[in-house]
């Protein structure tokens, strides 16, 4: 989710709010200025159908303002396709093996690439034991409406961290992404 930079009082009126495509609203300072306590500048987090233009946030689909505590924005709406975000984990299933790159299919509109060297202790000469109809968990390295979506199974730091591929048995079930969400 990106993040816009420091402001120092919100709006909140619009919260609960439907909002179309194309609104806009601002941030507007507050005027509680102390001398005894140091102003402090606040982050805001924009998410899911918000779009960051300069001090605005633009809505990118219809739905619901909602807020979380504290500083998180995103629309809330129905939809049957899920729409991959940069750092989301998501369960996927693979469906190919092309050479070096595995196709997983996380429900969304193209399938994700997720590449061999992109486990845990992952070589060349070591590479992990993936076959087509396994699920893997992961998370999203690259997630661009321009790009083919990307996957990885370790964190920043290298480690799986409970990512990878999931053992045999147990079920699997499609849900809404309302209830995802929830």
């Amino acid at each position: 989710m990106p993040a816009i930079g420091p402001v120092k009082g919100f709006s909140k009126e619009r919260v609960g709010e439907v909002l179309l495509p194309g609104d806009e609203f601002s941030f507007e300072a507050e005027e509680n200025i102390s001398l005894t306590v140091p102003v402090k500048s606040e982050k805001v987090v924009c998410g899911p159908g918000l779009r960051r233009c300069g001090d605005r946030l633009v809505v990118c689909k219809s739905g619901v303002l909602r807020h979380k505590e504290p500083n998180v924005f995103w629309i809330d709406s129905q939809q049957r396709r899920y729409v991959p975000a940069k750092g989301e984990s998501i369960i996927g299933i693979v469906t190919a093996k092309s050479g070096d790159v595995f196709k997983v299919d996380f429900g969304g509109s193209e399938q994700a690439s997720l590449s061999y060297l992109a486990f845990e202790g992952a070589t060349k000469r070591n590479r992990p034991n993936v076959q087509m109809g396994d699920l893997v968990f992961a998370q999203f390295l690259i997630a661009n409406k321009d790009m083919e979506p990307e996957l990885v199974c370790i964190d920043s730091s290298g480690r799986a961290n409970g990512m990878g591929v999931f053992g045999t048995g147990g079920l699997l079930f499609r849900v809404s992404l309302g209830l995802v969400r929830r």
